[in-house]
């Protein structure tokens, strides 16, 4: 299925469909896209790694060395100071000297080799976990988006993002070297000698018991931090998009009052993390003084036992000093590590769930026999107690246009995107199918997104392959060449935000050329003509008539002079098919769309005159 308007086909005007939640929040009950939890978390990352292993243990191999050649300076300090020490000549420190700069050399060309590796990796498995979350997210039933609110999705696909996207550019390659500083530096230092290890293993329980006493907490408060700044977004998004509906119900108030109250539960979180975080720094301070202490003194008393020379009794105390920054990090580091997984956790959840909703088969039921699109005894409803489709079966014939037709809130968006496969039922089955294959499906809305980029590159959406001159024969197709040629730079004119500003009519022409390039068998139009004006609206139904030619089509009809060119009108009313037939048949039957077209044509003739 392909939204050629190029947005998500989220529930329209019509009053079937939603609560209105700009006016009332409260009136929706929000269902949350789910967290994928620590171990199905820890799988997906596997997954996503796996096919650069190499490239992991090439990074990881790198910065083993480059560590090692970075211990090799504690030793040599340690010598220059016996040197001094013992009264020695000065040129006896000329080959320490020297050692000094190779060891300095050589460290700083395996550490930018190890990085770059691990940079690498990081890039690639955050660009395939982004490439998933936006597969996944595309291929969500918009009735699950809308139960979740658009605010849930947008502070994954941003802030959750962002988290993990810095984690893996920062946190990844600093933890990966202070981890190994850390398991080297000590290995060095049982090599000089064992008491010094065992001295500076007394800061390891308040290291411990300071970073049981962080996670502990973290865990829960990010968690909690990441839905109260998706609630947050969620109350700002629906107040700035309904703003016109909270004027009008004088509802000011009450939105400036829930907004500030989300606002101060998101900054009250984020003060509860800055204090978790400074009592942290606290007790990681603690550990290093306990720590060092017992490192010189046990130096002082390995000293004056002859046990060891005072070279060597530096070369200790450098090294447990230089853990310093190394353990600081990699616990701090956890900070950012709990943030980031916290965040993969959202993003692995949308990815799941996107696996879970794709696996449906309600559309690889046998089409009826010469049929492109078998609608079979489909009711259907958004959430508990809002039923707005009840038993309705449709038959569409190959290249039959069928125009669905009703009083608003009568189910015609919803049966549209149903056919389109934006939805699946919540009972009975929706079939489309071609000569004998499953076949594509093309929908465009009243809702059109023009994307930002050049013209050309906007309709190659539809046909990524597609060339110049096919590109001109889609405009010419729906009537639009001639305004699209006058642009500024033609088809390299920019478009969308920040560039060249399409007027309504146009954008939906714009949408309609996608179409033709899309060349889908079956087309969904869910009142893609209604955003024009009364002046444009007979050039765009010229235009959608043109890009329906030789298709199947289901048209939801903004204006009945839509309905009187389909082949046949379906009347829908209160979610049931009343009555089906064509426009002559049904205007002299006395039914429902007799009084909608007396309605209408009563209107049209009052406006007229």
């Amino acid at each position: 299925m392909t939204t050629v308007s190029g947005i998500p086909a989220l529930p329209d005007s019509d009053s079937d469909t939603v609560t209105e939640g700009a006016a009332d929040t409260s009136a929706v009950e929000r269902e949350l896209l789910p967290v994928a939890t620590a171990a199905r978390t820890r799988a997906a990352l596997r997954t996503l790694v796996r096919p650069d292993r190499g490239r992991a243990v090439l990074g990881l191999g790198l910065l083993v060395v480059a560590t090692a050649i970075g211990l090799l300076v504690q030793p040599i300090l340690g010598h220059i100071v016996d040197i001094v020490a013992d009264s020695r000549p000065a040129s006896a420190l000329t080959l320490p000297v020297v050692l000094l700069v190779l060891v300095a050399v050589g460290q700083g060309i395996t550490t930018t080799f190890g990085l770059t590796q691990v940079a690498r990796l990081g890039e690639t498995v955050l660009a395939r976990l982004r490439e998933q979350f936006v597969d996944r997210a595309l291929q969500l039933p918009a009735d699950r988006l809308e139960r979740a609110g658009s605010g849930d999705l947008t502070a994954r696909v941003t802030g959750d993002v962002a988290r993990v996207a810095e984690a893996v550019r920062s946190a990844l390659p600093e933890m990966a070297r202070s981890v190994l500083a850390i398991v080297l530096t000590l290995v060095a230092m049982a090599l000089l000698d064992v008491r010094f290890l065992l001295a500076a293993l007394l800061a390891v329980p308040v290291q411990v018991l300071t970073a049981r006493w962080y996670v502990r907490r973290a865990v829960s408060l990010y968690a909690e931090q990441r839905v109260a700044n998706g609630a947050q977004q969620q109350q700002l998004l629906e107040t700035i998009g309904g703003a016109a509906t909270v004027r009008g119900h004088q509802l000011e108030r009450e939105h400036t009052e829930r907004t500030a109250g989300r606002s101060r539960k998101a900054v009250q979180l984020t003060m509860r993390s800055v204090d978790l975080v400074l009592g942290f720094y606290q007790r990681l301070h603690i550990a290093e003084y306990i720590g060092l202490a017992a490192v010189l003194v046990t130096g002082y008393l390995l000293v004056d036992d002859g046990a060891v020379s005072v070279g060597t009794a530096t070369a200790a105390a450098l090294y447990f000093h230089s853990l310093f920054g190394p353990v600081n990090a990699a616990l701090v580091l956890l900070d950012d590590a709990q943030s980031a997984a916290a965040g993969l956790a959202r993003l692995v959840g949308v990815t799941d769930l996107g696996e879970d909703q794709g696996a449906d088969g309600q559309r690889t039921v046998p089409a009826a026999a010469g049929a492109a699109v078998t609608v079979n005894a489909v009711s259907h409803a958004y959430g508990s107690g809002r039923p707005v489709l009840h038993q309705v079966s449709l038959a569409l014939g190959q290249g039959e246009h069928v125009a669905l037709v009703g009083t608003s809130g009568a189910g015609k968006s919803t049966l549209a995107r149903l056919v389109a496969g934006v939805q699946q039922p919540t009972e009975g089955t929706v079939t489309v199918t071609g000569h004998g294959e499953t076949t594509s499906v093309a929908l465009v809305t009243q809702e059109v997104h023009v994307f930002t980029g050049t013209l050309a590159d906007d309709l190659r959406l539809a046909s990524p392959g597609a060339t110049d001159d096919e590109l001109r024969t889609a405009l010419t197709t729906v009537h639009a060449l001639r305004w699209a040629e006058a642009l500024p730079e033609g088809l390299a004119t920019v478009v969308g935000e920040g560039g060249h500003r399409l007027d309504p009519a146009r954008a939906q022409q714009l949408a309609l050329a996608r179409l033709v390039l899309a060349d889908p068998a079956v087309a969904v139009l869910d009142e893609a003509t209604a955003e024009a004006g009364s002046a444009g609206a007979r050039d765009l139904e010229r235009s959608a008539e043109a890009a329906l030619a030789g298709r199947t089509a289901l048209i939801v009809a903004h204006r009945l002079t839509q309905a009187v060119a389909a082949d046949r009108i379906v009347v829908l009313e209160s979610g049931r098919v009343v009555e089906s037939g064509t426009h002559d048949e049904l205007r002299d039957a006395g039914g429902p769309y007799a009084t909608l077209w007396q309605a209408w044509s009563g209107s049209r003739s009052t406006t007229h005159s």
